[in-house]
């Protein structure tokens, strides 16, 4: 069985997941870890369950899902696995870590490029990615059919979506891929965002006033 474990890292409270199973091999995704004490919660959990690092992801690459990629990748010699979409976003990240004001280590560069439809595997546990654009260029979701969860990213949130007036977002666009490629995917799946509690897709399908059935335009 495929555990998810959240933690609640940054200034902009991103949720960071580690996921793993029996076999005790994990990935890392989206590590938001800003500072020392947010290192130590994700390395003292992953000590703590003797798990093994064999991935590291980013569903995208915003500044809050990326603090911890240069530690992460150092610390349990990972490479960083992402759309090549990305890159773009990836490299305009230091200068909007200045924008904030905040620190940001650089990220290391892609080791391997993630593309819609490729299978991800650890332990034995296999995702899919699902390739949904529109909060980011090139913006991927982690869907596991076995346990019937979703890594969404900042796509989709409980009642809520991913904001789109950052460069490279585009609304309508997030809109149509909801539709056409999460709100396909059973009812029961239980979406772990990157911000804020979960939710399911059967829940949003109804109620999300963006996109569910009853959305206000």
């Amino acid at each position: 069985m495929t555990k998810v474990k959240k933690f609640e890292f940054s200034p902009f409270q991103e949720n960071t997941y580690v996921l793993y199973d029996e076999t005790k091999e994990c990935v890392i995704i989206d590590p938001g870890c800003y500072d020392e004490s947010e290192r130590k919660r994700l390395v003292d959990f992953i000590e703590e369950n003797e798990l093994k690092p064999v991935k590291l992801l980013n569903t995208h690459c915003h500044l809050d899902h990326i603090f911890g990629n240069k530690f992460v990748a150092e610390k349990y010699n990972l490479s960083l696995e992402c759309h090549e979409g990305e890159l773009v976003v990836l490299n305009y990240s230091a200068q909007a870590a200045r924008m904030y004001g905040l620190n940001l280590e650089p990220s290391p560069h892609p080791g391997k490029f993630i593309e819609e439809g490729d299978i991800i595997k650890f332990g034995q546990t296999s995702l899919s990615s699902i390739f949904v654009p529109g909060h980011s260029p090139a913006h991927l979701c982690f869907y596991c059919e076995k346990e019937s969860f979703l890594i969404a990213g900042d796509t989709l949130f409980k009642m809520s979506i991913g904001r789109t007036d950052l460069p490279g977002g585009n609304h309508e666009t997030l809109l149509k891929n909801i539709k056409e490629k999460l709100f396909t995917l059973p009812d029961d799946t239980l979406v772990y965002s990157g911000h804020m509690e979960e939710t399911n897709i059967g829940f949003e399908k109804i109620n999300n006033p963006f996109v569910g059935a009853n959305a206000i335009h």
